[in-house]
Formats: structure tokens, sequence, C-alpha cells
């Protein structure tokens, strides 16, 4: 591994962005020069040298969402497409989802998720387990080193995962000390207002409806129900994808997740689309929760300036392109984003919704501090360097010939972005180089001080 000399460029990192050069060593952040000349010394190393000039350089975005489709699922991506489309948009960790086939309801299912990512994953990776109602025997003995936490949907799921029995819930959030990540919509308000589309439209239920039937309501009667189990039961609690203004009343404002112990997150399409864009769009933005109202996006983007919301992730979903052109009911919810989402936040960067340093909170900071990842989510000395240069200058539109996924489609498609992902560096490799990727390398299996 030859190191790595990054000059010229502006780092965006803790609240701040200034000049300086960065040099990697041994796959970690050796030194950080501010605003001064590189010392000589460092090019005696015979470093990789990377002219940043001109150009932003990020901590590598660490995606606490995602569903990489392996194993079982595979025709729609696996861990090692899924992964080469990450590191491309500036994702150099991430941690994966339980509901794949068989679902990962025990440590031995666990085990074997690690290993495939071994084998397969350009970036660091780790797994959530899922939660079912009757398997806490496997939560309690989940390695709290090496998993990110315990999923809970509470709201239809794939597979044997709908955890809706109350004294089964009160279980989990009694005894389970790994955060407890959870999908939160409320099944009986589904299914009530799902008869009563269908009543109206009988199967062609018009997608814009999605919006209705997975309603408000329904994500705030499970939401609240999350938020009364943690507080009586002192869970560690992060609800996932928010989509309403209602539930961001459930949250307390704070500069860092580490004050809160309820935590939340937003997802890219939430911040960027709203209920107009189904007539466009149709059920390439049909998601699990629901995009809403443009009321409820802009309240989740006030909410992510506030510090309300912790987190911004992806959800990333890929269904293949037959799938997803079904008719309502058989359209499975979800899509594809780990190849756009940093691009997609910085180009609201550019409309003025967010500030860069922001972005760089909410997408690597926050996602470290929440999860207690080790040495990771800061551009800091003696951290893992997990690194992204992104050149503010450069617009590029998204094409199939450019998209990564293995479904091959993206919600984005003929956008022009402004902001293009140059460099991915993850754990001192130089991982994808100006649309060239390195498939033979392997990330890291993430660490948790806990």
């Amino acid at each position: 591994m030859r190191p790595i000399l990054i000059k010229n460029a502006k780092i965006v990192n803790e609240g701040t962005i200034y000049n300086g050069h960065v040099f990697c060593r041994n796959g970690l952040i050796e030194k950080i020069i501010k605003n001064k000349e590189v010392p000589e010394g460092i090019c005696e190393t015979s470093p990789i040298i990377v002219n940043a000039s001109g150009k932003l350089l990020l901590p590598g975005v660490i995606d606490d969402q995602v569903h990489f489709r392996e194993p079982g699922l595979t025709h729609k991506g696996d861990i090692g497409t899924e992964s080469a489309a990450a590191v491309a948009g500036g994702i150099t960790s991430f941690m994966e989802m339980p509901n794949t086939k068989p679902p990962c309801v025990t440590n031995k299912l666990l085990d074997e998720k690690f290993r495939i990512a071994s084998e397969k994953s350009l970036a660091n990776y780790s797994f959530y387990l899922g939660a079912t109602n009757d398997n806490l025997d496997e939560l309690l003995r989940a390695d709290q080193s090496k998993v990110c936490g315990i999923k809970v949907f509470m709201g239809s799921s794939t597979g044997n995962m709908l955890v809706d029995n109350k004294e089964s819930l009160e279980k989990i959030f009694s005894s389970v000390s790994l955060p407890v990540a959870v999908h939160c919509e409320d099944e009986e308000t589904i299914k009530r207002n799902t008869a009563a589309y269908r009543e109206k439209y009988g199967e062609d239920i018009p997608v814009k409806m999605h919006a209705a039937i997975r309603s408000e309501e329904a994500c705030f009667i499970s939401s609240s129900y999350a938020v009364e189990l943690a507080k009586k039961h002192g869970t560690r609690l992060h609800i996932l994808h928010m989509s309403t203004a209602k539930e961001t009343g459930l949250l307390e404002e704070s500069d860092s997740p580490t004050k809160k112990s309820i935590t939340a997150e937003v997802c890219i399409h939430h911040l960027w689309f709203d209920e107009s864009d189904y007539e466009r769009l149709g059920t390439r933005i049909k998601w699990n929760p629901s995009v809403k109202t443009p009321h409820d996006r802009e309240a989740l983007r006030k909410a992510v300036i506030s510090g309300k919301i912790d987190i911004i992730a992806t959800d990333h979903a890929p269904h293949t392109e037959e799938e997803k052109n079904r008719k309502y009911f058989e359209s499975p919810s979800g899509g594809p984003l780990v190849q756009h989402s940093l691009v997609a936040m910085l180009e609201l960067v550019k409309e003025g919704v967010f500030s860069a340093e922001m972005v760089v909170e909410k997408m690597c900071h926050a996602p470290a501090l929440l999860f207690n990842i080790e040495k990771r989510g800061f551009i800091r000395e003696g951290y893992f360097a997990d690194l992204v240069i992104v050149d503010p200058g450069r617009s590029w539109e998204v094409t199939r010939e450019n998209i990564l996924y293995r479904c091959g489609w993206s919600p984005f498609e003929g956008k022009t972005f402004s902001t293009a992902v140059t460099h991915t560096i993850v754990n001192g490799n130089l991982v994808y180089v100006n649309g060239e990727t390195d498939y033979k390398y392997r990330g890291k299996q993430l660490k948790f001080n806990r």
C-alpha cells in the first residue's frame, strides 16, 4: 500500500472549511497540514500524489441504512455490485439491513453475511440483526463490537420480520442494549387505508395515492409508540427514514447525537422529492414510508438544520426495472440511491438549503458518533483514511451508461448534477478515481467502541 498525499484541498470537516493537505500511510491519516506548504520529508516516501486544487475533501460517507439484497435476492443487487456503486458515490462504509432471503434473524446468518462481505465488499461494512416476535435470545447474544444495531420492523416487511406483538416489543425495548433501529408505520392504519382506496379504484390505484395509504397518521402512530417504549425502558432508539412533519415534534434538538437517547434519520428521497413528483416518476419513487407533501419535505429539511434529525442516509433498495414497472400493488417499494446520495445533497448545498459543513456532519460525523464507530467519520490524524474528493465545478448527467447499480436504473436518470465525486479512498486505498473502480480492493468490518 503506497502512501497517499492529497494536496491543495479545501477540507470540509468538523464544522469548518480550510485549505490544506492530508498525508495517508498504512491505511491511516498520518498528518493534516493546514494552510501551509507540504513538508519536504513527506515526499521522500514516494507517495501517490493527488492534486485536489479547486476540489473539496470530505470524510468518507457512512450510510446507516442500505439493502444490498444478498443473500437470496441477488438478481436485484449484491454486496459486490452495490458497494461498488456506493464507493463511486463517496460512501466508504455501510450498514446493511436484515430483510434478505432468508431474513438475517440469527447470529449464524449474520456471520454468513460478514463472510460474504469480506469476500465481495469494496466498502467497509456492518450488518443489523433483525428482530422477530420470538428471537429475543438471538438479539441478546449479538456481539456489540461488530453488530451495528437491532432492526425492528414496526410495519410491514419482507419475510417473517413484522414485530406486531406488544409483549415482544416490550421485551426487545427493555432488554436490548444495542441501538434499536425502527421502521415505523402502523400496519392496521395502512390496511384500513388500502381497503378504502381499493374500494374506490379497484386494483388500479394511482401511484400518487401511496402517500395517502402510507399516511402521516400511519407513521406517527407507530413512531410515537416507539418513542413511548424507549422512554419507558431507557432504550437507545434510532428512528429510521422519518417522512412527516408531525413526527419531527417527537424529537429533541441537539448539536450532537451523543447527547440524546432517541435519534432519527431522514433519507435523500424524503429531502429531495414530494408528492407532486409521482406524476412524473410513478413507482420509481414508491418507497415505504412514502414520499409525502411539500410541507413534510420542508419540515424535514428544517429538522436537519435544527438538530432534531441526526443522520442523512439512503435506504438504498434496488429492484429490477421490470418489478418497478408493475401496477401499484405488484410494484415493490424502494429504489437505488447510494451512487447519487452525496452529489444530491451537495446540489441542495448549491441551492442554499444546507451548508457543506452540515452535509458532512449528517452523513459522516453523526453516523460515526451515533453508532460509536471506531476511528471513522472524521478527518483526524490516527483515523482510518476513508476520504472523498469532489469537484464542485464538474457537471454530469445521470445516464444508463454511468449507473453502476445492478438494477440499471435510477430515480435521478436524466438529472444533471453540478458536483462530481472524483476520488474515493477506503482505508488508504484509492478505490475509485475519475470513473474507474479498483474491483480488487476489499473493505473492512466496522468496529464499534461499546
